[in-house]
């Protein structure tokens, strides 16, 4: 049983929905686009479709999600490949890489979404997304892309809760952002390194890590994130991880002690974030 809290922000939620008539969403297959496709199937039914991006970096295993999760709930989906290499920005990793690519992608969807007679183009940011360094959401605000759950007051605990309450199975999906976000800014950002960091991180989730992220700095060093109560857990494979990497094309492999959190290469920003 949900708070009553937490329930005022569903109704607000789906009212806000309903209201908008018809969406196209953007659908990573993580846990606050699933829900908010579940949602706006409630209260939209087929008015309702989703979009699924199929890029350079966002890791095959979570399409092969997104696509399930449509297929099972009998979900209106189209997966579109795009280039993200053909994005001007894109490959020299400025500071507002993230407000380049979101304005190229959502732009494309916005004209997918007229095609296809849908009135609004919906995003799932929610309000934890407001307190982090988010360049690409000042694209989303130019482009007019609604964002329900940020207007509803959601937070990623909230999203969790509710999305466990009705019994989705990403309410306790760990967060993987962009893959882009794993270069420190400034460093070039190439398919194959994409795919380096992709393999390195299947492997990690092979091993039972849940949350975790393997940053690439100076060409071909790994700084490894986990929780810090993993760090002892991930010192425990060492050698196999170590061989691991090294056939990946890693050079050096660290074990960041700070452990886990969003946005680590945000931190050499400072005041300008």
């Amino acid at each position: 049983m949900i708070s009553e809290e937490l329930q005022h922000k569903q109704d607000i939620l789906e009212a806000y929905l309903q209201g908008l008539g018809s969406v196209m969403l953007a659908f990573s297959g993580g846990v606050d686009s699933t829900y908010l496709l579940h949602e706006a199937r409630k209260m939209l039914g087929d008015k309702a479709m989703a979009v699924t991006m199929n890029l350079a970096s966002v890791p095959e295993r979570e399409v092969a999600d997104a696509i399930d999760f449509c297929q099972k709930e009998g979900i209106r989906q189209k997966v579109i490949s795009m280039d993200q290499f053909k994005i001007e920005g894109f490959a020299e990793n400025p500071e507002n890489r993230c407000y380049l690519c979101k304005h190229f992608l959502f732009s494309t969807l916005k004209k997918l979404a007229v095609e296809e007679g849908f009135d609004y183009v919906i995003d799932g940011t929610n309000l934890n997304d407001a307190s982090q360094y988010r360049p690409g959401l000042k694209a989303l605000a130019e482009l007019d892309i609604k964002s329900p759950l940020r207007y509803a007051e959601l937070y990623k605990a909230d999203i969790r809760e509710l999305s466990r309450e009705v019994g989705l199975p990403t309410w306790s999906k760990p967060s993987f952002a962009c893959m882009a976000t794993r270069f420190p800014y400034g460093q070039t950002i190439t398919a194959d390194k994409l795919s380096m960091v992709e393999k390195a991180e299947d492997y990690l989730f092979s091993k039972g890590f849940k949350q975790f992220r393997v940053r690439l700095h100076d060409g071909n060093m790994a700084r490894i994130e986990v929780l810090p109560e993993n760090l002892l857990k991930l010192f425990g494979i060492h050698n196999e991880l170590l061989r691991v990497f090294k056939g990946l094309g890693f050079t050096y492999v660290t074990m960041d002690l700070a452990g886990y959190r969003m946005g680590s290469m945000d931190e050499v920003l400072g005041d300008k974030k």
